[in-house]
């Protein structure tokens, strides 16, 4: 059974999964990486009840492991 108001909160995690993969995106286009596929997606729970979206970031070839990995270094120190 859904309780309600879980729509509201689905729709609250899908909206915040979004932004954040909408910056994710952007921090990286502007590191010069993009990722084909990023995407968000929403596990259905058996309960029917709100799961947190996921960001999914897709694959991507090794070229672009490796500049993302150089990347990540780079902001790491």
């Amino acid at each position: 059974m859904v309780m309600e108001g879980s729509d509201q909160v689905g729709e609250q995690r899908i909206g915040e999964a979004e932004a954040a993969r909408d910056a994710l995106a952007e921090a990286l286009r502007r590191a010069g990486i993009r990722f084909p596929a990023v995407d968000v997606r929403t596990p259905v729970r058996a309960d029917g009840a709100a799961g947190y979206a996921m960001v999914v970031l897709g694959e991507c070839s090794a070229p672009v492991a490796r500049e993302l990995a150089a990347v990540i270094e780079r902001g790491a120190v």
